[in-house]
Parts: C-alpha cells; sequence; structure tokens
C-alpha cells in the first residue's frame, strides 16, 4: 500500500512540474482570443496571399513558418516567396532550386542573410524538393537606401535593368498610414526623416508587386516577411489591396511578451493570427 502511494505522489509531482512548464508560444486571433492550430489552418487554407509576419531571428517562428507551409501544402498547390532575397538575386535562386548550382554557389552567388542557413535554408530546400517557385520579392537594398537619401526621385536615375528590380514607378505612397507615421516619429529632428518611411514603402510597393506577378489562380501564395511590413493590413497588404482587391488575404504577425495567457491590448488586431512568442526565447543570433 506505502509503495502504491508513494508511486502515486511521485506521478502527482511529476504532473505537477510539467503544468507549470510555460508554453513556448500561444496563437490569438485578432480579437485576442486563443486559437488552436488545428483552427487556424482550417482558415489558412482558404486564402490567396497570406503575409507571414516574422521577428528574423526566432526561432519558434522559422520553425512554425516551415511546418504551416509544410501542412498547407498538402492540401494547395503553393508559391513561395521572401523578403530576404532580393530582384537581382532570383536567377541564383532559380539556379539552385532547378540542382544547376549548389548550396555553396547560391552562398557565393547570391547576398543571403547571415541566419540564411539556419532560418531560411529549409524553407528553400522544401521548395527544391517540392519544385516549387521561391520568389525573390525585395528591391536590392542600395536602392531602398538611395530612397532613404534623396527620396523616389532618387529612383529616376536608374537604367531599365535596375528598375526592373521594383515595382513600376511611380509607386503610389500613402503618407498619412499608421506604419509610415511611426516611422518618422522615430526620427525625430533628422534631416532626411521624411524619407525613411519612403524607403520602407519602395520595398512593401516591390514585394507585393512581385507577389502578385508570380501568383497564380488557384493557388496560395505564402511570403515570409518582418512582421512590421504586414502588421495591421499595411505595408505590402495595402499595396495589395491597390492592386487585386479580390484576393483573399491572411496574415500572421509575431509578437513577444512576458505572459502569454493574454495578448496584451497593443498587440490586437495586428493580424488575423498572432504568434505570441515568450519573450525569454533563445534568439538566432
Amino acid at each position: 500500500m506505502k509503495k502504491h502511494l508513494w508511486i502515486l505522489c511521485m506521478f502527482i509531482s511529476i504532473g505537477n512540474l510539467f503544468a507549470q512548464v510555460k508554453p513556448a508560444y500561444v496563437i490569438f486571433n485578432a480579437k485576442g482570443k486563443k486559437v488552436s492550430h488545428k483552427k487556424m489552418m482550417q482558415s489558412l487554407k482558404k486564402s490567396d496571399v497570406l503575409l507571414f509576419g516574422e521577428y528574423h531571428n526566432n526561432p519558434i517562428v522559422h520553425w512554425l513558418q516551415l511546418e504551416i507551409t509544410k501542412e498547407l501544402g498538402e492540401s494547395r498547390q503553393l508559391v513561395l516567396g521572401a523578403e530576404m532575397f532580393e530582384r537581382d538575386n532570383q536567377p541564383a535562386l532559380d539556379a539552385y532550386l532547378q540542382g544547376k548550382i549548389t548550396a555553396k554557389g547560391l552562398d557565393s552567388s547570391a547576398r543571403l542573410w547571415n541566419n540564411y542557413k539556419t532560418d531560411y535554408a529549409p524553407l528553400v530546400n522544401y521548395a527544391k524538393a517540392k519544385q516549387l517557385v521561391f520568389v525573390a520579392t525585395n528591391v536590392p537594398r542600395k536602392y531602398a537606401s538611395m530612397v532613404s537619401r534623396g527620396g523616389f526621385k532618387a529612383l529616376d536615375t536608374l537604367s531599365a535593368l535596375e528598375k526592373s528590380w521594383m515595382a513600376p514607378l511611380p509607386i503610389a505612397y500613402d503618407s498619412t498610414l499608421p506604419g509610415y507615421k511611426n516611422m518618422l516619429e522615430m526620427m525625430p529632428g533628422h534631416a532626411n526623416a521624411g524619407n525613411f518611411p519612403k524607403a520602407q514603402a519602395i520595398k512593401d510597393a516591390t514585394m507585393a508587386y512581385f507577389i502578385l506577378k508570380y501568383h497564380s489562380a488557384g493557388a496560395l501564395s505564402i511570403h515570409y516577411n518582418g512582421s512590421y511590413h504586414s502588421d495591421n493590413n499595411e505595408g505590402i497588404g495595402w499595396y495589395i489591396q491597390q492592386q487585386q482587391p479580390q484576393l483573399k488575404r491572411a496574415t500572421i504577425s509575431t509578437v513577444l511578451q512576458a505572459d502569454l495567457k493574454k495578448l496584451l491590448v497593443e498587440n490586437k488586431g495586428k493580424a488575423d493570427f498572432i504568434i505570441c512568442v515568450d519573450e525569454d526565447m533563445t534568439t538566432t543570433y
């Protein structure tokens, strides 16, 4: 009897220990209600375009990007794309996907992010294995830098080839969008402060343009980007809305919180689904 009681107490203690372990992440909807992975997936499967907002150095979100992509690929034809690849690197990316160059060759011929091997290579390799299109959507960074210094007019001097690596000029620009207004407030007194949101806009417009250029009817386009580029249905989503409002868009955002029991007010409404990650989670860089 004492032995059985001891075993029961041991199991209770172990159960209490596991009950005290915090989850790594919790999924909320836009209103701040907890939702299951299954319910989120049921919704995402009905979309034409999914903008997956990430924190670039968050391992939980990178893992979820791969798992969600694989699951969606079981029932939908996918087209993948990412902010982390610039338009002029599309030939190198295509060559790798087609097996014409090795991973080492891609590393030497494209401007890969420092965390590519750990965070983005799994997505690219999934696309390669499934023979999917993977789109380099972002404007080459040097042209965004030109805009941050001299505004949109700085792009007028570019060649036709260089302009082909970005959204057609002139791009639409709404300086009253909250995301762009917030960027201005981050740069009080800076001489070129008015150009910083414009540099963001040329990125957003370019990513939206190439998402749409490669999108095909009936397919689901998944785009991986920093959350700020798609939060609150602004950024990339705003440009897609201007060009093809009939497409059904879904958004995911990433946030960090110390307490995962309840979504903070400031994080509500950022996306259709918010992946709330414990702020103590380790980072990839």
